[in-house]
């Protein structure tokens, strides 16, 4: 499954967009709409990703279409950059595969006052340093350990919970997307099996395409918003992609065998088993949501003692204080996560359940969610590239709230599968290839490095383009690496 290619119906629907009409399928409520250009259509065609955008329209209360970004490929149940809003009202669910494994897996920046020549001569011991303190690959733990009390407190309030241990800042906490918290999480609902894996991973990096790198802003496209953000041209920024390591997962796979005979219960009739749902507002869907919303807490707090860190490794090499480094924090922005939010659909102001899978919420100028500081230039939008090529910084746009649910990609997406990567890496020195390329890279495996080359992925420019040219998020500036560390 997922590798054959996908022969159903594209037809063209606007700037940059596909449509899956929802007669392709009998049982289809709403139609497939997928971001692309021509470029990437051909390679999204490559796998089963847009049927699973087909399957997603089956789910009951799903609102206006089931939607995917440029990223897109294939996963489990939804497409990763998947993204599907249902109304609790006309017997929405909620889908733990509309969220993923990884919940709340995303990105945060931290941007410096240190130039490319302040950090250039330091560059390796940087990394080196990064990669002694902050743990990296699956299942290693690190140094801060909670038990299950302190567990259970850090679900229920975020990273806001770490400020009296002096590991956080108030201002960490305001450029965080939600302050770092949704609200009504339930940490009982967390099974101590995950509590157990949860333990002693709160900042630990993790495995896949989990990173922490060192880079550099190339370019600027739009001057004010980045004034705003306080980045500039040549400026040193650090990049943290992580999520909620094996609590969340296990959290994950909890929900999915406790859903596994809830559909029929509720006659759902599923053309796929991995898309297992409840009613939102049935006992199964609140539970999972109040477990969910425990995870994504954890995962805020894990990415802040990443950051935190990170902070302590440029004071160690560059023997000054980060707070004199200006080492503050941009924005952090989940890329697994489901919402309640309150959006127009056919006319008409809903709350609905968004779930995104590997997509970004990209909230336009003005709107009350978009923390005060950003409110004039929209929310700041974060798109991991591969370590090879580039990132990128864009702010959310109206269009996004027209035609997305407030959402745009959250990354490069892979074309290789781990499988393939592996197989085509043979033989090769991926980080040398890396440092041919100007990027000190450090991984605690050759085949973590093999799985996660530049060609594994789609290149991130043509994919930001494309939320670019729809509307969806605007260009603010392009990030390069120079050093990097990976699981």
């Amino acid at each position: 499954m997922g590798m054959e290619r996908f022969t159903g119906p594209l037809e063209p629907a606007g700037e940059c967009c596909w449509r899956i009409p929802k007669s392709y399928k009998p049982g289809m409520r709403v139609d497939g709409l997928i971001y692309a250009n021509e470029a990437l259509l051909e390679q999204i065609r490559d796998d089963q990703a847009p049927e699973q955008v087909a399957n997603v329209a089956f789910l009951p209360g799903i609102q206006y279409a089931s939607l995917a970004m440029p990223d897109i490929h294939w996963g489990y149940g939804f497409c990763i950059g998947g993204v599907a809003a249902t109304d609790p009202e006309e017997g929405g669910v909620i889908s733990p595969g509309g969220v993923g494994y990884d919940i709340n897996c995303g990105v945060r920046l931290v941007r410096s006052n240190l130039q490319e020549s302040d950090v250039k001569p330091h560059i390796t011991r940087l990394v080196e340093e990064l990669f002694r303190r902050i743990p990296t690959g699956a299942g290693q733990g690190g140094k801060y350990t909670f038990n299950d009390r302190e567990l259970k407190q850090l679900m229920a309030e975020g990273p806001r919970w770490l400020i009296a241990r002096g590991l956080a800042t108030p201002g960490d906490i305001d450029h965080t997307e939600a302050q770092g918290c949704l609200e009504g999480a339930e940490p009982d609902y967390v099974s101590p099996r995950a509590l157990e894996r949860g333990r002693d991973q709160c900042g630990t990096l993790g495995s896949g395409n989990h990173f922490l790198e060192v880079q550099v802003v190339d370019e600027i496209f739009d001057e004010a918003a980045a004034r705003a953000m306080h980045l500039a041209r040549g400026m040193v920024c650090v990049m943290i992609h992580s999520g909620s390591r094996g609590l969340g997962y296990q959290v994950c796979d909890d929900a999915l065998r406790a859903l596994r005979g809830v559909p029929e219960k509720y006659g759902i009739v599923l053309p796929d088993r991995q898309l297992a749902c409840a009613p939102v507002n049935s006992p199964e869907g609140q539970r999972y949501l109040g477990a969910m919303r425990a995870a994504a807490n954890y995962a805020w707090c894990n990415r802040q003692l990443l950051m935190w860190q990170a902070r302590e490794a440029f004071e160690a090499v560059l023997g000054t204080p980060w707070q004199q480094l200006q080492m503050n924090l941009v924005y952090d922005v989940a890329h697994n996560i489901a919402k309640f939010e309150e959006h127009e659909v056919e006319g008409r102001r809903r709350r609905v359940w968004v779930h995104r899978k590997g997509a970004t919420r990209a909230f336009p100028p003005g709107h009350p969610e978009v923390p005060s500081m950003y409110r004039d230039i929209g929310q700041p939008v974060i798109i991991p590239g591969d370590m090879g090529r580039a990132s990128w910084v864009l702010v959310g746009q109206s269009g996004s709230m027209a035609q997305t649910f407030g959402t745009a990609c959250h990354g490069a997406g892979r074309v290789l599968s781990r499988t393939a990567a592996v197989k085509q890496a043979q033989g090769r020195r991926i980080d040398q290839e890396l440092l041919n390329r100007g990027v000190v890279a450090r991984a605690r495996s050759w085949k973590g490095l093999a799985e996660e080359q530049p060609d594994a992925y789609k290149d991130v420019d043509l994919v930001v383009e494309v939320v670019h040219t729809a509307g969806l998020a605007a260009k603010v500036a392009r990030m390069r690496p120079i050093g990097v560390i990976k699981g």
